[in-house]
Order: C-alpha cells, then structure tokens, then sequence
C-alpha cells in the first residue's frame, strides 16, 4: 500500500508530453522521462548550420521539457535498431518515409522493455486521439499498445476518457477523474491547460522534428537507396541529407553543392571522404562528389559548382578538385547555365 507507483514517459519536447507528464505528477506518481535517439530528429542542427536560421533558439526540446518538470530524462540510442522500422514498417509509411505507427509501436515497445528492467509500474505518452493521422486515430491506438506489448500499462492522460480503462486507472494508481478527454487536431484544449499550469516558452507544434516526414528530405534517401540499390543510412549520410543542393546528374554519381558559408564550414569536416571541390578565383561554394566520377563526371559536377559561384557570369571559373589521397589539383571550367541544368537533376 505504500509503494511508490513509478511511471516512465517518452518525451518528445512538445507540449503534450510536457503536460501529460504534469497532469500524472499531480497525483503524487513519481516520473522519469525517456527520449529516443533515432537520427533523424536533431533540432538544432540545421539552426546551428545555417546563417538564415542562426537566431532560432538552439536548444534539445526533451532536455528542456526534463528541466521545467524537474525529472531525470534517459536518452536512449537506437539508430541502428530503428532502421528496421525505416526499411520494412509493417503499417507502411505516411505522405513520405514517415513510418509512424511502426515508430510508436516500436518506442512504446522499447519503453516497456526498459520499464520491466528498471521496475517502474507503467508508461506515459502524451498522444491526442486524433491528432495524427496514422499512429494517433482511436482505431490505431489500441494497435500500438498491442504490438508493442506494453497492452493496458500505456496510459494517455490527455485523452484517457476517450479510451478504455489502463491498468494504473483500474489499480488506482492514477484518479481517472483527474484525466482529460482531448481529441482532434485542434490545439486550444493544450495551450489552456498550459497556461493553468504556468507553462511558457514550450515548443511550437510543427508536424514533429522527425526529417522522415518532409517531402523534400524523404526524396533525397529516396535517391540514396536508389542509387545504392538497397535501402541503407548510416548517421553521415542522415546529417549530410539535411545540408545543400543535392544534384544527381548521373546515375552513378551526384553532387552536394553548399549553399552559404556555414554549409561549406560544415561539408569540410567531410573532404576526407569525398572527392570535393572548391571554386579558386571567386567566391563560391563548397562540393562534395558522392560515387565514383569519371574525369567527364567530374567536369560536369565542376561545370555545376562553378554556376553557384560569383563567376557565374564569366567565360571561365577556375576550381581546386582534392582526391581521395588528398591530392590537388586546378581545373578551368565553364560555367554551366540555368537553361542547362535539367529539373529532375535537382534530388
């Protein structure tokens, strides 16, 4: 009877999970957070990179909401483990590589196996029936609690009246009175809770960090699997998806064009690994060359850097191109023109 009931919440660092987490320890549970490290969620990365984005705050969403409620936040890496959910989702993907009820079965999964090793009593998600499309509709969700096995010990606080009793409610662990009822998309219900609460400064809802569900990002693996025959990633290539224009002139080969100076800055902690190029008598971007270029390709990809370039205009525009072996060496080249760059070379 005087047991500490232990709850263990996945934190995204949106405000649901922030207030689902606040409506439980009002009920005197104790509660830690857990946050996955998937790859394809880093917040800040883009801000810190790009000078347009420079002056959006910088900061990890999880870590912050841990802070304002005062837990203990446990990140866990699964990048490796994830990418079965990316390959394969048995539920399929959304509008693009978004595999997102296969990602909360799989997180509530690995939320439930860590609970059972660390003895905590059920687990927390601060999902809305009906607020997303594939993994929040009141017909998915009793599949992720099914699949993932963790059945009535995943509790929603924000919509726990819209669904059948958990555990914790039918143990008294948790006063379902004390519960809500949100639904739908709309987000007024949240922001006055909030404001009851005294939240301020939380994250602004803008579809979920995850990259996978951008129509622009999903593209350009799309391309990378295409391109290698087979689906794969590992973390450079997720991180350097999300920096540049991406051209592929060649089947066998595409270029990673940097657009300001802090993507150039960025793209050079990679020249040891790619053929690069770099414009030598104007100002210009910094290129990396992914595949195995012929001295053609490569007169090609210097023609296309060369465009993006302050010489853009002139006759000639001269580069330096660094090998493998760090070998370097001067090319001329002449500019290529809008009218000569096909659209679907842009991935």
């Amino acid at each position: 009877m005087n047991k500490q009931i232990k709850a263990v919440a996945l934190i995204s660092g949106g405000l649901d999970s922030l207030l689902a987490v606040k409506v439980i320890q009002e009920q005197g549970v104790h509660v830690e957070g857990i946050n996955f490290f998937t790859g394809f969620c880093v917040e800040g990365h883009t801000h810190a990179i790009r000078k347009k984005d420079r002056a959006k705050p910088k900061r990890n969403n999880a870590l912050w909401v841990a802070e304002q409620l005062g837990i203990k936040l446990h990140i866990v890496d699964i990048v490796e483990k994830y990418k079965t959910v990316v390959f394969n989702p048995r539920h399929g993907y959304g509008a693009n590589l978004n595999p997102c009820l296969d990602c909360k079965i799989f997180m509530v999964k690995t939320a439930h196996e860590w609970l059972q090793k660390q003895g905590f009593d059920f687990i927390i998600s601060g999902e809305v029936v009906g607020q997303r499309p594939m993994s929040q509709r009141k017909d998915t969700m009793p599949i992720v609690a099914c699949e993932s096995g963790a059945n009535d010990l995943l509790l929603r606080p924000l919509s726990a009246k819209n669904l059948p009793l958990s555990r914790p409610e039918r143990y008294g662990w948790i006063d379902r009175e004390k519960l809500f009822d949100f639904s739908g998309r709309t987000r007024k219900p949240q922001i006055a809770l909030a404001k009851k609460y005294g939240l301020v400064d939380y994250a602004q809802p803008a579809g979920g960090c995850c990259f996978l569900t951008d129509a622009q990002y999903a593209a350009k693996l799309t391309d990378l699997w295409l391109a290698r025959g087979r689906k794969t990633y590992e973390m450079d290539d997720i991180m350097l998806l999300k920096v540049g224009r991406h051209l592929r002139p060649r089947p066998h080969f595409k270029v990673i064009i940097s657009r300001e100076a802090g993507e150039g800055n960025f793209m050079q902690g990679y020249r040891k690994e790619f053929v690069h190029l770099k414009t030598e008598s104007h100002p210009g971007p910094m290129a990396l060359i992914d595949g195995e270029p012929s001295a053609d390709d490569i007169e090609l990809a210097a023609r296309l850097v060369a465009r993006y370039s302050q010489g853009r205009n002139d006759a000639v525009v001269e580069l330096e191109l660094t090998d493998l072996a760090g070998k370097s060496s001067i090319i001329a080249v002449n500019p290529m023109q809008p009218h000569e760059i096909p659209t679907d070379w842009y991935v």
